[in-house]
């Protein structure tokens, strides 16, 4: 587990409310948006998280792309869409190190 790049990218407010909402997804994003892919197990489409936090297309992917690297989230390509959820195992482990480490 790389901690530190774990611990970076949790230092944005808009990479932490895209790990909330992944968490629930269908509390926060519209399932008719996403067509025939299941966001619980796929994952959101980059579009719904651009669209929920109002920022540009580039930023959001960037965001997601830090998460991703930390593992934190795992990328599922579709056609030219892209889609997101959250690596579960991983955040345990990382709840887990804080508990046990810090």
């Amino acid at each position: 587990m790389d901690t530190l790049n774990i611990f970076k990218s949790l230092s944005n407010e808009a990479r932490l409310k895209i790990l909330y909402w992944l968490k629930s997804p269908r509390d926060h994003f519209d399932p008719v948006r996403q067509g025939e892919v299941d966001m619980d197990t796929v994952g959101v489409c980059v579009s719904q998280i651009t669209e929920k936090l109002n920022m540009n297309q580039s930023t959001v992917s960037q965001y997601l792309s830090i998460l991703q690297r930390a593992g934190l989230v795992h990328a599922t390509r579709i056609g030219k869409w892209t889609y997101y959820r959250r690596n579960e195992e991983e955040i345990k482990r990382v709840g887990s190190f804080m508990y046990e480490e810090l």
